[in-house]
Order: C-alpha cells, then structure tokens, then sequence
C-alpha cells in the first residue's frame, strides 16, 4: 500500500512526540503489508524540509520501496484527469499523480484525505484517521 503524505507527516509527528497515534497504530495493525510511496510523496517531503537537509529526507523515504513514473502511470494520469475534469471533481495535481500511480501498481491509497482521492475511478483508498 502507498502511504501519502499526510500520512507520513502524522507518523512523523507521532515519533518525535512519543506518542502513538493513528498512523502508528495502522501500522500496528498492517505490519506484514508491503509499504510503497510515489515520487510525488518523495519530492513533496523534500518540499517541506529545510532547504539542503537531504539527510533528513533520506532518512525519511529510506523505509519505503519508492514506486517510479512508468508509461502506464502517466497513461491512469490522463485517463483519471479527463474524467475528473469531465466531471468538474479535478484534484491536486501532485494527488492526481500520487492516485495514478497507486492505480497503476494495484496499490491502495493510505490517507487522511478520503474526500479528495476517493474521487479518481478505481482507486482503492483506505482511511486510517479522520480528515
């Protein structure tokens, strides 16, 4: 399953204060499940920490077997951008393309934000908090 980035902010949060939250615990509860994130997850965590601290970034993505940008993920990219545009239902891009890869690899979404993912055809999402 691919582990979106609200969810790695929780869990991240969750370690730095000790404390065992959702995200620890759909971990918990997923322990034997194969753990993936995008090159979208990956480049918007290195959006978000200080400029230069790729350490700390490596650190981050290190546990995760990152999913690549194939043809087949930018072809579930343009088939899920015309329906959502069609539809007026458009996302983010960077969650449209975190959705097309989960599509493309036969892999559910893990995320506070059901809503908005829930909106790409086909795509499995799977709640672990409240959003």
């Amino acid at each position: 399953m691919i582990l979106e980035t609200t969810f790695l902010i929780d869990l991240e949060r969750e370690l730095r204060r000790g404390v065992e939250g959702p995200a620890h615990r759909f971990l918990e509860s997923h322990a034997k499940t194969p753990l993936f994130i995008t090159f979208t997850i990956a480049g918007e965590l290195a959006a978000g920490l200080p400029p230069g601290d790729r350490n700390l970034w490596m650190e981050l993505i290190r546990p995760f077997r990152m999913l690549d940008c194939t043809p087949e993920v930018c072809w579930e990219y343009g088939q899920a951008y015309r329906y959502l545009k069609a539809n007026g239902l458009l996302i983010g891009a960077n969650d449209l393309w975190i959705g097309a890869t989960a599509l493309a690899h036969g892999q559910p979404v893990v995320t506070r934000n059901v809503r908005e993912f829930g909106r790409i055809p086909g795509l499995r999402v799977e709640a672990y908090a409240e959003g």
